[in-house]
């Protein structure tokens, strides 16, 4: 009903009831991954990690779980002393977000620049290297679902596992990416398309950078 009077029925038609039956196919053939790859990366992630906090923990001047907002906070803004530390008024803990570390890092503070790393690198190892091979199928494929109406901008996202999120601007996720493996005969094709909404937004703000 809401394809009709919304007019989107040749939008539907000729787009989304076609592309679903190309999703289908392609969560049914899935993509074989190399979980010897995965392997050894997660065993370079794990090494590089140990070193990071060893230098983390020597630059706070004490252990503490680099994990925990609460602790890094009370490192950054209480031992050490850094500035920009904001409390937040629900928990009382100060803010250790991305935005707070990367511009500590931008003014020169090593242990922020670190972290970063740390968490960066924790990351794709326990949501890629580590998770990844125990979601291989039989068949030595990973089948993940996508989903057509998830986003509000209209792109395909991926999940269970979610395969959209690997970073491709960073040497650790293109690591990752090596494990993907194309058929005999075949190559794998990364694309991206610049969002609409942006260019449109760029055009009516009149912001250049934008």
């Amino acid at each position: 009903q809401r394809v009709a009077s919304e007019a989107v029925m040749q939008l539907y038609q000729r787009l989304d009831k076609p592309l679903a039956r190309v999703l289908a196919k392609a969560e049914e053939a899935g993509i074989t991954v190399d979980p010897l790859v995965l392997k050894t990366i997660s065993k370079e992630f794990e090494h590089e990690i140990l070193q990071l906090e060893k230098q983390i923990h020597q630059l706070a001047g004490r252990e503490f779980n680099i994990g925990s907002p609460k602790q890094l906070g009370e490192i950054l803004f209480q031992d050490m002393g850094l500035e920009g530390g904001k409390k937040s008024k629900k928990t009382g803990a100060y803010s250790t977000g991305v935005e707070v570390l990367e511009a500590l890092d931008i003014s020169g503070v090593e242990i922020a620049s670190l972290v970063l790393r740390w968490r960066q690198l924790s990351k794709l190892k326990s949501t890629y290297s580590d998770a990844l091979p125990l979601q291989i199928k039989a068949d030595g494929r990973v089948h993940t679902h996508f989903s057509m109406a998830t986003t509000n901008t209209g792109r395909l996202s991926s999940s269970d596992p979610n395969l959209q999120n690997i970073p491709i601007r960073t040497e650790a996720g293109n690591r990752i990416r090596t494990a993907f493996v194309a058929q005999k005969g075949c190559k794998l094709l990364s694309a991206d398309y610049s969002q609409v909404e942006l260019r449109l937004l760029a055009d009516m703000a009149g912001i250049d950078t934008l």
